[in-house]
């Protein structure tokens, strides 16, 4: 018995069912084999090919961008404690306001993906994330003659976070209207990659940056990252060749997400799968010092290892279900994967505290654990788009991000209570939960 069997090819079905839900999303390229013929849009604007390509690259570049900004200012928190004469508690209460723009953002800007089009949407938000962040290169950083206080500070994050959550919905939006069925799950997996790749680079350079030539450098090279994506999204990024009857047949076919509770499961899922994920980006190093005595290099090395792996996971876990047009049996595999490498994990800890030999297996542990609960992105958000149906992928897909974005906020403030009253089993005790809570959602929402 191996693990491919439960990865089973599941039979194709008829998406437009009596249910009234279109699971698929009809365009052109649903039709033929993508890229075989010059498209023309209705405006009469013609398309090579291979532009569905440049779309790509767009939602990975502005994704990129603001992985590095919400990744890459958290990396600055020591320099940034110093320079703005913070203490712990001031210095979480402003990187976490930063995730609370996002989780607050994502869902208004996703409506408005789905009424505006992602275009107009995309342009805006990434517009605007740039020239608010030129504006604290300017306004909002400690010089010799002042150092702005906690409160300007953690308001100014919180509004790069507002304007910074556009950037979910609306390339997702993008990706799946220029992609057929049989790619949007590779499409949708490689522009995942963008977040580890931006949040790895923003953490790599922007301490540097920030210790060598300040906090108006680091603010404004995220900015000069947002304004050349959103350069290349007014240059390339267009709604997609006969976009306009397949909105329509999508929208008029199913329910509005807010109103899909197929919707609400799998954004659960996601947001449930996520907790633990969270967990290893944000205490893995700690837990890695504290607990098992490694240096810098271990644990720096685990975590580059992790981002790595999540990345070469998602772009072959969307080619494969592309293929096999298995994404929820490859869903369920992963969280109950996942669930069992924390457990494991789990066990893995109690054990060594006793026995100081297996210390060499944590980082080993932590970094198998990582890996399975990243390697679902894109798999998961196609599904998610899929089944909301082409008129709500912006709605869907922000509703999902929303509850990332959450775990994103509670979970580093809930790790330090779970360490005093369980210390470190309890932390990766709580991960096998929520990613075993995970397994029977996806299995329900068939």
């Amino acid at each position: 018995m191996t693990l491919w069997r439960y990865i089973r090819p599941v039979k194709p079905v008829d998406r437009r069912n009596g249910n009234g839900i279109m699971s698929a999303i009809v365009t052109r390229n649903d039709r033929q084999p993508p890229g075989r013929d010059i498209a023309a849009s209705p405006a009469g604007r013609t398309f090579g090919p291979n532009h569905r390509w440049k779309v790509l690259g767009i939602g990975v570049a502005a994704n990129a961008g603001f992985s590095a900004t919400f990744s890459g200012i958290p990396a600055t928190a020591v320099v940034m404690r110093q320079g703005y004469h913070l203490d712990n508690a001031a210095l979480g209460f402003a990187l976490g306001l930063l995730g609370l723009g996002v989780a607050l953002s994502e869902l208004p800007w996703g409506v408005l993906t789905d009424r505006w089009g992602d275009r107009r949407v995309l342009l805006t938000g990434l517009g605007a994330t740039a020239a608010w962040l030129l504006v604290m290169a300017m306004l909002v950083v400690p010089t010799k003659l002042a150092v702005p206080g906690v409160t300007l500070l953690s308001a100014s994050l919180l509004v790069a976070g507002l304007l910074g959550g556009s950037v979910n919905g609306s390339s997702g939006r993008a990706i799946m209207g220029w992609f057929g069925e049989g790619e949007r799950g590779f499409a949708m997996s490689v522009r995942q990659t963008a977040v580890p790749l931006g949040g790895g680079l923003g953490a790599l350079v922007l301490p540097s940056l920030a210790l060598a030539l300040g906090f108006a450098a680091v603010f404004g090279l995220l900015a000069a990252l947002s304004a050349l994506s959103a350069f290349f999204a007014w240059r390339w990024l267009h709604e997609p060749p006969a976009q306009g009857d397949a909105h329509a047949a999508a929208t008029a076919s199913g329910p509005a997400p807010l109103r899909n509770i197929e919707v609400w499961r799998i954004s659960t899922a996601i947001g449930l799968l996520c907790f633990p994920q969270v967990a290893v980006l944000t205490f893995a190093s700690v837990f890695l010092h504290d607990f098992a005595g490694m240096g810098t290099w271990v644990t720096s090395a685990s975590l580059a290892v992790v981002q790595t792996g999540a990345m070469v996971m998602r772009v072959w876990s969307g080619r494969f279900t592309d293929r096999h047009g298995n994404r929820r049996p490859f869903l369920r595999v992963c969280s109950a994967l996942s669930a069992l490498a924390f457990l494991v994990l789990w066990l893995l800890v109690i054990a060594a505290a006793t026995r100081p030999a297996l210390m060499l297996l944590v980082p080993v542990m932590v970094v198998v654990a990582g890996i399975s609960v990243s390697a679902w992105h894109g798999v998961a958000y196609t599904e998610l788009a899929t089944l909301a149906g082409a008129g709500h992928v912006g709605t869907a897909l922000s509703l999902a991000n929303t509850l990332v974005f959450v775990g994103f906020c509670l979970v580093p403030i809930a790790i330090p209570w779970l360490l005093i009253l369980f210390a470190w089993p309890g932390v990766w005790l709580a991960a096998t939960i929520c990613a075993a809570t995970a397994w029977p959602i996806f299995l329900r929402a068939a």
